[in-house]
């Protein structure tokens, strides 16, 4: 992929704007000395952005955003979509379900020149795959989200949200998969906190400016993480190859998924190559350390 390198980022992140514990100056500090290249504050219906000049000696790469969180006035189910690199406000509207309050805020996320990542589809059980699939416009949903009660991994009768994607994504609808940590707490380290650290994505990208990392977040150009990272990943017409950055002495264990979330291949190791039957779909990766944290590839799709 040439001159492009790896940015690492967050897309969705609180501050004491809203109901974060912690100042913008002091969220983005922790970001920064943490090694992250580029930060989202996403505050509820909240531009947190137009309220500070971070700019100072700091390197971190601000993209204007917000959590636009609405609820459907039918059943009260909770719709939250992350606005990443919006120009202005974006107002949440309140429609009668859940479709049309997704479909109406990514509209009005588009219109402010944003783009939109549907969050947590399982944080109160709110909705799944099939809501999703009747909305167009968003180019991401939260594959993982790791917020205490966003339900990642499902229950009886609930799917998970990796199960989500693959429903969509066999249905050729062309949607990304983000890992946020959806922080709001600073002060105090500990499981049951919404902590900072635990999610990002990692963008390949010409360079660390918003225009670029975002487009190459809306063509696909990133894979999410908790804690495994790739040296490089190598897409064409014939193949997958990925080669796995070796931390400690982790194991690695890719899965290769394709249609219906069927398991194509399993392959152990640091070097991973599949070649394409043409028949798949598409093809996605997770790659899984012996220490649970996962890495998710976005899907390839085979004409």
């Amino acid at each position: 992929m040439g001159s492009k390198e790896w940015f690492k980022g967050n897309l969705h992140t609180h501050t004491n704007k809203s109901d974060g514990d912690e100042t913008p100056e002091k969220v983005c500090e922790w970001f920064e000395n943490h090694g992250y290249d580029f930060l989202v504050l996403s505050d509820h219906n909240h531009l947190t952005l137009l309220d500070y000049q971070y700019a100072g000696n700091s390197n971190l790469m601000m993209i204007p955003g917000e959590e636009v969180t609405a609820f459907a006035s039918s059943n009260m189910a909770p719709v939250h979509i992350g606005a990443i690199g919006i120009n202005k406000l974006v107002s949440p509207v309140v429609c009668e379900d859940v479709i049309s309050t997704l479909q109406m805020n990514i509209d009005h996320i588009l219109e402010a020149g944003g783009l939109a990542c549907i969050n947590h589809p399982n944080y109160k059980w709110a909705f799944d795959h099939r809501e999703m699939l009747a909305t167009n416009g968003a180019s991401l949903f939260e594959v993982y989200n790791a917020s205490r009660g966003c339900n990642n991994a499902g229950g009886k009768g609930k799917f998970s949200t990796s199960e989500m994607w693959d429903y969509m994504l066999s249905k050729k609808k062309v949607i990304y998969g983000a890992a946020t940590d959806d922080s709001h707490d600073y002060q105090d380290f500990a499981p049951e906190r919404h902590n900072p650290g635990r999610g990002w994505i990692m963008v390949r990208s010409e360079s660390d400016q918003q225009n670029s990392l975002m487009e190459n977040m809306k063509l696909g150009n990133f894979y999410s993480s908790t804690g495994v990272y790739l040296n490089d990943l190598d897409v064409s017409n014939k193949h997958i190859k990925i080669s796995i950055s070796q931390i400690d002495d982790f194991l690695y264990k890719t899965k290769l998924i394709g249609k219906n979330g069927k398991i194509l291949k399993e392959i152990s190791g640091t070097t991973v190559v599949y070649s394409f039957e043409g028949n798949e779909t598409y093809v996605r990766a997770e790659i899984i350390d012996s220490d649970g944290a996962c890495a998710w590839t976005q899907p390839v799709f085979l004409s």
